[in-house]
């Protein structure tokens, strides 16, 4: 259990920032940045952020599952 949850944190620790894009995306913001534009930076953003909840999602339902699954172990 110590050497999963050391892997989780070092994955979690070391990751890297990346931006998932389409392709239409990609290009059009692409060409906003060549003209100077910043909203090719906010759209990155913005794609993340949408990126992040169902990850959330499933990790609180994890967390709440693991909890009701160990009161349930400590009952019987």
């Amino acid at each position: 259990m110590r050497s999963r949850a050391l892997v989780c944190l070092i994955l979690l620790v070391g990751q890297m920032q990346s931006f998932a894009q389409c392709a239409m995306c990609k290009a059009s913001a692409e060409a906003a940045q060549k003209e100077g534009d910043t909203i090719a930076d906010g759209l990155n953003v913005g794609i993340l952020y949408l990126m992040a909840f169902p990850y959330l999602t499933l990790a609180v339902i994890a967390i709440l599952w693991y909890r009701h699954n160990k009161k349930r172990q400590a009952k019987d």
